[in-house]
């Protein structure tokens, strides 16, 4: 039986899975924004702003977003485990990686939901 020492260490297949499905979302996603910008007129503040406005982009937005914080977290956590020795030092590194995550996370939805 494979025990996995790390306190965060999931199952690999299911970290490789995870990671692969966060990065098809976010493909999907900048396809879909690729379309939007394409049928867009020139680009100033108010054209971005509108792009933005309809509570199904700021959803998708968001959707990519986490994708987003969670492919990095996994990544991030993966480089940890292997290459971080010292199991203090990692898990202070993990602590400060998710508080930025958080941090980030906020702030996307302090972005896409609050006044511009």
């Amino acid at each position: 039986m494979v025990r996995y020492p790390e306190p965060g260490a999931r199952h690999p297949l299911r970290d490789w899975l995870l990671q692969r499905l966060t990065a098809a979302l976010m493909v999907l996603y900048m396809l879909m924004f690729l379309v939007v910008l394409v049928g867009a007129p020139p680009m100033d503040y108010s054209v971005w702003r509108q792009i933005f406005l309809p509570a199904w982009m700021k959803f998708a937005t968001l959707l990519f977003f986490a994708s987003l914080y969670l492919h990095a977290w996994i990544g991030v956590r993966n480089i940890f485990m292997d290459y971080i020795g010292n199991g203090r030092l990692r898990q202070m590194l993990y602590a400060l990686a998710i508080g930025a995550l958080i941090a980030y996370g906020v702030w996307t939805v302090q972005i896409l939901w609050g006044r511009w």
